[in-house]
């Protein structure tokens, strides 16, 4: 094992390619959740019906996450690393920009015009993350890789307090439409001067090597379980997104609570999922481990879950704590991408790393028909718990059964 004085460390780890990866998953985050947290005001402006518009303008959101992630996967395989960081954020920061403009669309179904609109920006905010964790993986020496991909998501998530505050501040969701495609824009100018990964380059001169081909997942059994295991360690983050956090106010009623607010649910979830991400990097160093520190992390979580729902939630600040410890917990996403990214060859690691994540986030469509389905025969409670222990139960299965990728040599091909 390489050693590194820390100047070294701090070289590689405050580099350019951390630092714009981090920035533009800052902006990617408070784009992609803004939604979220505007979700009740804006649906409100335009008289549209939170709770059924909503659910339907977010299920188009996350489908277009994962047409998105397919696409942009591909792309950074066949084309590059920086082509999927310049495409992605034009297209996401334009279709915000454009939501801003929504009180003054009178031509057509306003809850449908939001709908596309936040598809054709989910299918911009796909590209982000697995573009910027598949260049910095490729950059960084094995030792520090988690490390540095846990600064980037640590720092990217703290977009979702940001845009919190933004709505607060501003006291227009409007405007925070409008602040988050500038801020997307601005960051576009920033990209000019990043280098692509000299890893990529060598496989993408090989011609011989076939590149971004996303049904290899399908045809292939190895990796189609490969693939299958990634996908199924992310969707308990994005069960308590989905449907603890975004879809907080439903709960309110049954626990006894005036009122909850899913934008402030989203903010305290997400300044500790920062904590979550930064530490788990650090942790995964000290395990020798990227297993043991997900499992650990999981176990977490569904304690925080179970707390949640049965531990005598009675007011407002305490359903608030709880998405905070929850937020802990599911910081791991940085790791479970970092993983992601670890499992397969360069010439199918930006379709891989790109596309896991969004098809997690794709199951939160499922997932929310599946306790619509079960409000009707169950308590509020009762559903969100049956959907938990399904995403709970195969997150644990896939992690424990996946192969184990601290210190794996990235330099090979499928």
């Amino acid at each position: 094992m390489q050693h590194f004085t820390r100047r070294e460390k701090i070289k590689h780890l405050l580099g350019f390619p951390v630092i714009i990866a981090s920035l533009g998953y800052f902006v990617d985050i408070y784009d992609l959740l803004l939604f979220g947290i505007v979700r009740i005001p804006s649906l409100k402006d335009m008289g549209l019906e939170a709770d059924t518009v909503g659910t339907m303008i977010l299920n188009y959101q996350m489908v277009g996450l994962v047409l998105g992630g397919i696409i942009w996967g591909v792309f950074g395989d066949k084309k590059g690393r920086l082509s999927v960081l310049f495409g992605s954020i034009i297209v996401y920061s334009l279709a915000n920009i454009a939501c801003g403009f929504l009180p003054q669309m009178d031509f057509a179904d306003k809850g449908m015009i939001y709908a596309w609109l936040r598809f054709i920006a989910g299918i911009g905010l796909a590209g982000e993350l697995g573009a910027g964790i598949t260049l910095v993986s490729e950059t960084l020496p094995k030792e520090l890789r988690a490390i540095g991909t846990s600064i980037i998501a640590g720092f990217g998530v703290l977009g979702a307090v940001v845009a919190q505050f933004t709505v607060e501040l501003a006291g227009s969701w409007t405007t925070a439409y409008f602040i988050g495609g500038g801020l997307g824009l601005l960051l576009l100018v920033l990209r000019i001067s990043v280098a692509e990964s000299g890893m990529y380059q060598a496989v993408k001169e090989n011609h011989t090597v076939k590149k971004g081909n996303f049904f290899a997942f399908f045809t292939n059994k190895i990796l189609f379980i490969k693939y299958l295991k990634c996908i199924l360690i992310g969707v308990p983050i994005w069960y308590c997104i989905g449907i603890l956090v975004f879809m907080a106010n439903q709960f309110a009623p049954e626990l006894g609570i005036k009122s909850i607010d899913p934008g402030k649910a989203i903010m305290w979830a997400y300044i500790t999922t920062s904590v979550g991400d930064f530490s788990s990097g650090f942790i995964s160093h000290a395990l020798h481990s990227r297993k043991k520190t997900i499992l650990y992390m999981l176990l977490f979580t569904l304690i925080g879950v179970f707390l949640l729902l049965f531990g005598g939630t009675k007011t407002e600040n305490m359903y608030y704590f709880y998405c905070g410890w929850i937020g802990l917990g599911c910081g791991f996403w940085a790791m479970f991408v970092t993983v992601a990214a670890e499992q397969f060859g360069t010439n199918l690691r930006s379709t891989a790393t790109t596309s896991i994540p969004n098809m997690v986030r794709g199951t939160v469509p499922i997932m929310l028909l599946g306790y619509d389905y079960l409000k009707q025969y169950n308590s509020i409670i009762l559903s969100a718990a049956i959907v938990g222990l399904i995403a709970f139960g195969l997150g644990i299965y896939a992690i424990l059964t996946i192969s184990e990728t601290h210190n794996k040599h990235m330099d090979f091909v499928e």
